[in-house]
C-alpha cells in the first residue's frame, strides 16, 4: 500500500466553508471526519492523509462532488543512502554531514 495526501480545494465564504465541514465531520467516514483544515489561516483546503492501493482508490473515499477538483499525492521518504546514489549517478558531490 501507499501513502497519499489527498487536499480537497473549496469556497471561501464563510457559509460554504462551513458546510463542506459539516459534510466531511457527518460523513460517516473516519478519514474525512479527521480531516485537517487550514480554513483559520486563509488556506481553504481539507487534508487527508491515508494509505490505499491506488490514487484512484484514495479519491473513492471523497464525497461525488470533490472528487473531481481534489489532489492525490503519493507520498513517499527517502533514506540518506538513496539520495547519496541519486547523486552519485547524476556525479554530484555528496557534502559532508
Amino acid at each position: 500500500m501507499s501513502r497519499y495526501l489527498i487536499e480537497v480545494p473549496h469556497e471561501e465564504d464563510t457559509v460554504a466553508c462551513a458546510r463542506v465541514v459539516r459534510i466531511f465531520l457527518t460523513s460517516g467516514s473516519h478519514f474525512l471526519s479527521n480531516a485537517d483544515w487550514g480554513c483559520e489561516d486563509g488556506e481553504h483546503y481539507a487534508w487527508i492523509i491515508m494509505e490505499a492501493d491506488s490514487r484512484e482508490e484514495a479519491r473513492t473515499i471523497l464525497p461525488p462532488a470533490f472528487r473531481q477538483q481534489a489532489r492525490i499525492i503519493n507520498l513517499n521518504k527517502f533514506t540518506v543512502e538513496e539520495i547519496d546514489d541519486i547523486l552519485r549517478y547524476h556525479r554530484q558531490p555528496v557534502a559532508a554531514t
